[in-house]
C-alpha cells in the first residue's frame, strides 16, 4: 500500500522537485497550487505517465477551510496522509519602513499560517495512526536574517521554532517533525534578484554555485525515511552559512 504525501506549493521549483522525488520513492502525491494550474496538471500527467499516483488540488494555504477541504480530498483519493511537506511560501525584498501591514500579514498568513493550517488538517489522522512525518521548509534567512527581508526572515525563523516545539510535543505519539533550510536555490523565486546579484551570491557560496531544487528534494526524501530523526533543522546551502 502506497503512503500518501501532501506537498504544498508544488507546481514548480522546490515543491515540484519534491513531489517528483517522493513519487519516485513510492508515495502517492497530492500537488498543491494556487495560480500555476497548467504546471500542476502537467506535473500530474508526467508522473502518471511514469506509472505513479498523483493528483493536484488548488488551495491557498492561508485559507484554513480550503486546506481542510484539500486534505479531505487527498485522503479520499489517495489514502491517509502520512507525510506533509510545508513548502508553500511567498517572499519579497523591501526595506522595513516600506512594509505595509497588509504585506506583512500576508507573508505571515502564507508562510507561517500555511504551516499551521496544513498541520492542523492532517494531524488528527496521524495521531490516530500513531505515526506520520511533517517536514517544514524554512530558509537560511530564518536562522541568520537578511537585510531588506525582515518579514520573510521572521516567518522562516518562526517555522524553525514551530518545528522544534512541535517535534517535542509529538515525539511520544510517533510523529516526527523536521525542517529543511535551503540556501540560494535556482528557482523562479530567486531569479527576480537578477543575474548580476545571483552571480555575486554564487561567488560567496563555498561550493561556487546556486543550489538545485532536486538537491532540496533529496534531503526531504531522506528525512521522510529517517525514522530516528526529529526536531532537526537541516541547512542545504552549499556552505553559504558556516
Amino acid at each position: 500500500m502506497k503512503k500518501t504525501a501532501l506537498i504544498t506549493g508544488s507546481s514548480r521549483g522546490i515543491g515540484a522537485a519534491t513531489a517528483y522525488a517522493l513519487a519516485e520513492a513510492g508515495y502517492a502525491v497530492c500537488i498543491n497550487y494556487i495560480e500555476q494550474r497548467q504546471k500542476a496538471e502537467a506535473l500530474v500527467k508526467a508522473l502518471r505517465d511514469k506509472g505513479h499516483t498523483a493528483i493536484c488540488y488548488r488551495a491557498d494555504v492561508a485559507d484554513a477551510s480550503a486546506v481542510q477541504a484539500m486534505a479531505a480530498h487527498a485522503g479520499e483519493e489517495l489514502g491517509q496522509i502520512s507525510l506533509l511537506v510545508n513548502n508553500a511560501g511567498v517572499a519579497g525584498q523591501i526595506q522595513f519602513q516600506d512594509i505595509t501591514p497588509d504585506a506583512w500579514n500576508r507573508m505571515f498568513s502564507v508562510n507561517l499560517g500555511g504551516c499551521f493550517n496544513c498541520i492542523q488538517a492532517v494531524l488528527p489522522g496521524m495521531l490516530k495512526a500513531h505515526e506520520g512525518c511533517i517536514i517544514n521548509v524554512s530558509s537560511i534567512w530564518g536562522s541568520h536574517g537578511a537585510s531588506c527581508e525582515v518579514a520573510y526572515s521572521c516567518t522562516k525563523h518562526a517555522i524553525i521554532g514551530l518545528t522544534r516545539s512541535l517535534a517535542a510535543e509529538l515525539a511520544p505519539t510517533g510523529i516526527r517533525v523536521n525542517c529543511v533550510a535551503p540556501g540560494v536555490i535556482d528557482t523562479d523565486m530567486v531569479k527576480v534578484l537578477g543575474e548580476e546579484t545571483l552571480s555575486m551570491l554564487a561567488q560567496e557560496i563555498p561550493l561556487g554555485r546556486l543550489g538545485k531544487p532536486q538537491e532540496i528534494a533529496d534531503t526531504i526524501v531522506h528525512l521522510a525515511s529517517a525514522t530516528y530523526t526529529t526536531g532537526q533543522v537541516f541547512s542545504v546551502d552549499g556552505g553559504f552559512i558556516l
